[in-house]
């Protein structure tokens, strides 16, 4: 174990390396990496378990920076750890491992993008409870800061942990004072900060947050807490060590000059870096089985199942395959069909309640430790989680979402409960996959293909059933379509997407009997999208398209099929929700945004005239 003044002495030398680093970087928050120095000082030298050879090794501590603009603390301990060998004095330059926030990459220590306030305590949680269910002796620890306490996903992240008795994890809310503009909410008042943690019923442990025999101390009782999470509270300075910094307003975010740097150095002890050894972790087995035999659908023609039903068979099927499978779920498992996995095996389920927020902090923390996870909820309902979603994105996940009752065909239950932002909001995360299967065959597959292919996946499943229109071997590649109805008569193309696909089917057939032939295609993966493909198809089939989708114009299937297409020799026509939708059974809803059979038809007809009378 490190001694106690050695601790002391390194967290004067990260003092002095943030300084350094942000001063020569011309930018950064060095004010709120001072005031947690000792915190991380004990964390990384006396209190954690980890291999400095190994960033991925399984069974190490794991740490979170939630208050990612203190990056450069967390930079000087990696270096003074020996966990990297980089030049820190390149912070924040193009190229560099070291970001002017967490990002994962070039270092490997860092598992997920933060700086985004208020969610590292929800990938904490994913993370402590994929060590329960490895049955791994790790331990987490999340740094945050006293501002962003403020954010309600905190407290969402803090009662899942207490209900699933994460004994294994630890926030550390470095109690600083003050936030970007002036006082946080409580400042100082520990005895607050108390009863509030406290009520949620974790074990609260306040500390001098420069006292190391305190911190010492206060992870001791950490880690000898039963069945509860643990909050250390560290009462701190913001800019401690440095006289004109130590607790003055007005330095959030400011980077000292090379004068400043100079007399802020002078002050500070300078010693010698002492002599560490970082404790080795214990290592568990844990035997992962997967095979790779495809999963088999056992549907007829014409029978009416629901996309989200097919969704829940195929996690069952799937997770007898892979015991790393989990699923996670906003507390409507039954609607998603979510809850079928939840039946076959309790163990491999999540429920996380109604906190999508947190249940996507905590799916991506369950993924950085190696579960292939699915997260379900209403469409509509995932929105709310942008951020996390953001952020998850930048972290390069590898997890998949599941939205169901997506768009007005989720009828009766009116607007507040139909996805219609959606496919915008995934599409624009970079590298996303959107996935949106028509039957309960490419639903099945869909959710095979999703959990077969790294990433961040999306998934759109529609409430009502509808008929299986694909045999039991047809297969779904990522990035393709399928043409479902073609000849070589044909004076347009039909586009649709899940529902919307079974009202360009029944348009096909109804325009046949006018004497007028289209092809229909079932775009089921959106993005990537196949946009050579669909062009060659389109400029075979007289160069009309109507795109037909049950989701707002803006952002919506018609958005990207317009801007991939040459619009110059094909005219693009597009049918989607473009009003406020109300209550009302389906077919009435669809028929009112003129997203129906009747709609296509008419507006079919109406290009194929107009071509006609030039």
């Amino acid at each position: 174990m490190v001694k106690i003044d050695a601790l002391k002495d390194l967290a004067a030398t990260l003092r002095r390396d943030v300084l350094k680093m942000t001063t020569k970087a011309g930018s950064g928050h060095p004010t709120t990496c001072l005031s947690c120095a000792e915190i991380m000082s004990v964390l990384f030298f006396y209190e954690m378990a980890y291999d400095v050879r190994s960033p991925h090794g399984p069974d190490n501590d794991e740490f979170i920076l939630s208050k990612g603009h203190a990056a450069p603390m967390l930079y000087a301990v990696l270096a003074r750890s020996g966990c990297t060998t980089a030049d820190i004095m390149t912070l924040r330059m193009f190229g560099s491992p070291f970001e002017g926030h967490p990002l994962p990459g070039a270092l490997k220590w860092v598992k997920v993008a933060t700086g985004a306030l208020g969610q590292g305590l929800s990938v904490g949680v994913g993370m402590a409870l994929a060590a329960k269910m490895q049955k791994r002796k790790y331990r987490t620890y999340v740094l945050l800061g006293d501002g962003e306490v403020a954010e309600g996903s905190v407290y969402e992240a803090l009662q899942l942990a207490v209900h699933y008795n994460l004994d294994n994890l630890c926030a550390i809310i470095d109690v600083n004072r003050l936030g970007q503009s002036g006082e946080t909410m409580l400042g100082h008042d520990i005895e607050a900060y108390s009863l509030r943690f406290a009520s949620f019923g974790a074990d609260v442990i306040p500390v001098e947050g420069h006292d190391i025999p305190q911190l010492i101390g206060g992870f001791s009782q950490a880690r000898d807490t039963k069945k509860k999470p643990s909050v250390i509270l560290a009462k701190t300075l913001k800019g401690k060590g440095v006289s004109f910094l130590e607790n003055k307003e007005g330095w959030h975010g400011k980077a000292l000059s090379e004068e400043e740097l100079d007399e802020a150095l002078q002050g500070l002890p300078n010693p010698r870096m002492p002599r560490i050894t970082v404790r080795k972790p214990t290592k568990t087995t844990f035997v992962m089985k997967q095979s790779g035999t495809p999963i088999r659908t056992r549907y007829k023609r014409g029978e009416m199942i629901a996309t989200r039903e097919g969704y829940g068979n195929a996690l069952v099927k799937l997770s007898r395959k892979n015991n790393l499978l989990v699923a996670t779920d906003a507390e409507v498992k039954n609607s998603t069909f979510a809850d079928r996995l939840f039946e076959q095996n309790p163990q491999r389920f999540v429920e996380a309640y109604i906190a999508e927020q947190n249940m996507v902090g905590v799916a991506l923390g369950m993924s950085i430790k190696g579960f292939n996870v699915f997260a379900s909820s209403f469409a509509a309902f995932l929105s709310r989680a942008h951020d996390q979603l953001r952020m998850a994105a930048l972290s390069e996940a590898n997890l998949t979402l599941v939205g169901s009752h997506a768009g007005v065909s989720v009828g009766e239950d009116g607007p507040s409960q139909m996805g219609l932002e959606d496919i915008a909001l995934f599409r624009s995360l970079p590298g996303s996959i959107v996935l949106y299967p028509s039957d309960a065959v490419a639903s099945e597959k869909l959710v095979e293909l999703a959990s077969n292919t790294k990433g961040l996946k999306y998934i759109r499943t529609s409430r009502p059933k509808t008929p299986v229109i694909y045999d039991n071997d047809e297969h779904f590649p990522l990035g393709d379509l399928k043409i479902l109805v073609e000849s070589s008569k044909d004076q347009a193309v039909v586009i649709g997407a899940g529902i919307t696909v079974h009202e360009a089917l029944k348009a096909y057939e109804e325009l046949n009997k006018r004497g007028i032939s289209v092809a229909v295609v079932d775009l089921y993966c959106i993005k990537p999208f196949s946009a050579v493909r669909l062009q060659e198809l389109v400029n075979q089939k007289g160069n009309k398209v109507v795109v037909v989708e049950d989701h707002y114009p803006e952002g919506g299937i018609g958005e990207m099929v317009g801007s991939a297409l040459d619009n110059s020799t094909t005219k693009i026509s597009c049918l989607a929700v473009k009003k406020i939708p109300h209550s009302g059974k389906p077919d009435i809803l669809l028929k009112d945004q003129c997203i129906d059979k009747d709609s296509i038809v008419e507006l079919v007809i109406k290009l194929v005239r107009s071509t006609s009378a030039i």
